[in-house]
């Protein structure tokens, strides 16, 4: 049956000598596995530059129930993306975020409102003339509300650590390594608080965000199983600095 839906496109991996199977974050099926035939032939009415990560699209699919790869019948960029692809930060910031949001996001689940969050952010950061030194890990904090494991804040003003483990502001020193201490609580506090609109107003600098960064993967690692290594951490770190 076909469908009509926007997504999101996270991966592609080589089939056979023209095709490929394109993981896209979709609006009304959460992830789906595309098979997409002939895209590197010239002539290809989807082609391989329609599918850089975090590009979204516009589509028409077959949707089959049980079936673990699907089809897709018509595909176009909505909006096509003007400065991510072409800025060295931006398009740094674009590829970590996508390596995380592909291992976070395994479900084919109906989550609209997710959607819309990854949509919006994507066009933000594509449209947004101010410095994305600190948009990945803003980005990252927001992400969390969504996937089940959002820092409880209703303490951060009168607390002396941040559990990492327990995601909560506390008095009492945790009986494990995973937490931030009073030296750095302010500026952790500012980057919950901070919206993914205003995070240029943030001051931090390389030490600081590299310190954050770790801290905020250490965070993921800590409540989603199997998250693994983040290769691309390192390429935007150096990109930051």
């Amino acid at each position: 049956m076909l469908h009509k839906t926007a997504g999101i496109v996270l991966k592609t991996t080589n089939y056979g000598e023209s095709s490929v199977v394109a993981k896209i974050y979709t609006e009304k099926f959460g992830l789906q596995s595309y098979i997409i035939n002939g895209v590197k032939k010239p002539k290809a009415k989807i082609r391989m530059n329609m599918l850089q990560p975090l590009t979204i699209l516009d589509m028409v699919v077959y949707q089959k129930q049980n079936f673990a790869i699907q089809r897709i019948s018509e595909a176009r960029p909505s909006p096509i993306l003007l400065t991510i692809p072409y800025y060295i930060i931006k398009s740094s910031v674009a590829i970590f975020l996508n390596e995380i949001l592909y291992k976070c996001l395994k479900q084919p689940n109906h989550e609209p409102l997710l959607f819309e969050f990854l949509k919006n952010a994507i066009l933000y950061l594509d449209h947004t003339n101010e410095k994305c030194n600190n948009y990945a890990s803003v980005f990252l904090i927001k992400l969390t509300q969504f996937l089940g494991f959002s820092p409880d804040i209703s303490f951060a003003d009168s607390a002396n650590y941040f559990d990492l483990l327990n995601g909560i502001f506390t008095n009492s020193l945790p009986s494990h390594t995973h937490y931030i201490d009073k030296n750095d609580l302010k500026n952790w506090i500012n980057i919950l608080r901070c919206s993914l609109t205003e995070t240029d107003l943030l001051k931090l600098n390389s030490t600081n965000r590299k310190y954050f960064l770790e801290k905020i993967i250490t965070y993921y690692t800590l409540h989603i199983d199997g998250l693994g290594e983040i290769k691309s951490r390192l390429v935007l770190e150096e990109v930051l600095n």
